[in-house]
């Protein structure tokens, strides 16, 4: 199977998924500086929300750029990665309606950790299809900045409960560390 048709879903799904969460921000009924002051933690809830979806846009088309073909468990894992992705609106109003209770935090911390296990099956899965000495498995490397952002994600569920914001801190750095494309997949100009 062709890779254009996996490429074209995961876009409109990804677009709806932003769309949901700017659907989620409510306009204030008072037209204050105070009313939009009392709105920020929610605004940077979204820049965080919005920032982790772009990264995963962002990288999904890069990686696809070095794959040729498609199979089944390519179209599974990629589902997968879909599915925690989607989720994201929810553990974000969640978190914010919250006004950041360890809980929701924790929460969100374990929607964005299946997030990148999902992507990291999906990179398995990949390799599986294309074979270890084809151009993808040595794109992907050891993924040690992958390995890193997991362990970061793991840490960052129970500290919620010991420090809200460590743990946010935590789930930023990580998005910090790949606003940058993945330049592993990406084809020379």
């Amino acid at each position: 199977m062709t890779k254009g048709r996996i490429e074209a879903f995961s876009d409109g799904v990804i677009a709806i998924i932003i769309t949901i969460m700017v659907l989620e921000l409510k306009v204030p009924r008072e037209a204050t500086t105070e009313a939009l002051t009392h709105l920020l933690p929610v605004f940077l809830a979204y820049v965080l929300s919005f920032l982790n979806v772009g990264i995963y846009w962002n990288n999904h088309h890069h990686m696809f750029h070095s794959v040729k073909h498609v199979g089944g468990w390519v179209l599974w894992a990629n589902l997968h990665l879909l599915f925690w992705l989607s989720l994201l609106p929810f553990a974000t109003g969640f978190m914010e309606e919250s006004g950041f209770q360890p809980m929701p935090v924790a929460l969100y911390g374990f929607d964005l950790l299946m997030c990148a296990a999902s992507y990291t099956l999906l990179t398995m899965a990949l390799i599986a299809e294309h074979g270890n000495d084809l151009e993808f498995a040595r794109a992907l490397g050891s993924d040690l900045k992958g390995k890193l952002s997991l362990a970061s994600y793991v840490i960052s569920i129970p500290m919620a409960y010991v420090n809200v914001w460590v743990s946010l801190a935590l789930i930023l750095g990580v998005a910090l560390t790949w606003i940058v494309p993945d330049r592993r997949f990406a084809r020379p100009a």
